[in-house]
């Protein structure tokens, strides 16, 4: 696996993020990191995911969780993708990437401040990726890339979707390089009322096939935080950002409180 070759992934990390897919909910994350540092847990290196991959390259550019939120103020989904005919897909990412080139102070994976595994799916041969360098904004689209919303992102000749399609919470990734795994997963499998149809049931059965790889991942964490308040945000209330960046704080609280009272440390035995 490309992540054994590269000495920078092949110490230990004391302390390690592990974040999950989740598209708007993705701005938990930057909640309950924001959450966990206030408790002076901090990341040594960070595994992200589609919405996950997207919180922690900002985090490991060098910015607070809670200021990242600043880059999107004002933006809304439509500013950040483009409408097309649907040949591969609804909407290109083009505009997204152009996006993240201009607020991201580095440029590849290898310049970031902190370390980041990014996870993508290649469509071509179907396995899953984990980027550790090269362009950020190419490999962070890539992990983003929901199939069939957004058309597939092009590297280097290979096609590349969400990386939660095959790992939406990307524990293993970093646990073997890390003493300590914290796993946030902001889209936990939530069987929530839905109508009798057959898009609905579609969407539905969709979601549990793209969350149910997430069980084995869960179990592989130290600490666990899994927010259940998000499943009424729609994936283009970009607007809400700040309203689910607490709803994370808030959860991440509530966990790290419960866990201190009821067994004395925060972290799995």
């Amino acid at each position: 696996m490309e992540v054994v070759r590269n000495n920078r992934f092949t110490k230990k990390y004391p302390v390690g993020f592990a974040l999950s897919g989740g598209f708007i909910k993705g701005f938990a994350h930057l909640g309950v990191m924001q959450a966990l540092l206030e408790h002076d847990i901090k990341p040594d290196i960070l595994s992200g995911v589609s919405a996950g991959a997207l919180a922690g390259v900002f985090y490991a550019d060098g910015n607070e969780p809670h200021k990242v939120l600043d880059y999107f103020s004002g933006h809304k989904f439509q500013d950040l993708t483009k409408l097309v005919i649907p040949k591969v897909g609804l909407f290109e990412l083009g505009e997204f990437i152009d996006f993240l080139r201009s607020n991201l102070k580095a440029k590849n994976l290898e310049e970031l401040k902190l370390p980041l595994i990014i996870t993508a799916t290649d469509l071509d041969h179907g396995r899953l990726v984990h980027f550790h360098k090269g362009n950020i904004a190419e490999r962070v689209a890539a992990s983003c890339c929901m199939p069939v919303l957004f058309a597939p992102v092009k590297i280097e000749g290979t096609h590349y979707v969400d990386g939660g399609l095959l790992m939406n919470l990307p524990v293993t990734t970093i646990r073997r390089i890390c003493e300590k795994v914290v796993a946030v997963n902001v889209s936990p499998l939530m069987a929530t009322k839905y109508k009798m149809n057959i898009v609905s049931i579609a969407l539905r059965s969709y979601n549990f096939m793209f969350r149910s790889n997430s069980f084995a991942e869960r179990e592989k964490a130290d600490l666990l935080v899994e927010p259940y308040n998000l499943d009424g945000y729609s994936n283009t209330e970009l607007e809400k950002a700040e309203e689910i960046f607490m709803q994370g704080y808030n959860t991440a609280n509530e966990v790290l409180e419960r866990l201190a009272a009821d067994k004395g440390s925060i972290w799995k035995e």
